[in-house]
């Protein structure tokens, strides 16, 4: 059933008189004398900006590590004997066979008895018990935010978000180039791709390592939402 709406422009005029103000029709962008959210990290380079990303995942329990794109599949592939193997998920995504990931995915891994579930819209929630049970989830950040040491995940039917939290050990791959200072040119980014008209994502996450919850007593403790242990692999792609 689809409704209607009736004096619509009477009643807003009312609420502005009442405001004792003249209706705005639009809104303006706000012009502000002082920007200091722009200055940070404002000059840096990305090889700087590496440098911060790594000193801030030292705050946030979780490894960081540099690697080439022709490595990354053995940087990969360490990381997960060294997290145990086990049942590994992953999306259904192209950025995998660029990379070069699909000989370990599909070859390599089997042959360790490590199975790899790539993500599939049709299976419904048997993604999500996949998931569930896997030990090891890896994704693909977007953008990387070096002042928090943020990745930031698009999510959609072929990537579906549990893959970043139902699994013990979370990997996120950062390409380098996607480094950005902080927030505010994260933000930024997204707008300009609003407004050029490209279609984002419903579900944009932000995740800053693994869970840390600290509430109870002020004692904190890590991974008891979501991974215990998270490692980002940043590949050199410049």
């Amino acid at each position: 059933m689809t409704g209607t709406i009736e004096n619509r422009e009477a009643f807003l005029e009312t609420i502005a008189s009442k405001l004792g103000r003249q209706r705005k029709t639009k809104l303006e962008k706000p012009r502000w004398a002082y920007q200091p959210q722009e200055e940070v990290l404002k000059e840096a380079s990305k090889d700087e900006l590496v440098e911060v990303l790594k000193s801030q995942c030292t705050l946030i329990h979780t490894d960081l590590v540099i690697t080439s794109q022709k490595e990354l599949t053995n940087t990969l592939h360490h990381f997960i004997k060294e997290y145990g193997g086990g049942n590994i998920v992953t999306w259904k995504d192209v950025r995998y066979q660029q990379y070069g990931l699909e000989e370990l995915f599909n070859e390599k891994l089997p042959k360790e008895e490590i199975e790899v579930f790539e993500w599939d819209p049709i299976l419904g929630k048997e993604n999500i018990e996949k998931a569930e049970k896997a030990n090891i989830g890896i994704t693909i950040s977007e953008m990387t935010l070096a002042e928090s040491g943020t990745v930031v995940v698009y999510s959609g039917k072929n990537r579906g978000r549990t893959v970043s939290f139902l699994p013990i050990n979370s990997v996120v791959i950062i390409p380098k180039s996607t480094i950005v200072p902080r927030m505010t040119q994260a933000a930024k980014i997204l707008r300009e791709k609003v407004q050029n008209g490209e279609v984002l994502p419903s579900c944009i996450n932000y995740i800053t390592g693994p869970s840390n919850s600290a509430d109870i007593e002020m004692d904190l403790v890590v991974g008891v939402h979501g991974p215990v242990k998270a490692v980002y692999i940043v590949v050199e792609d410049l």
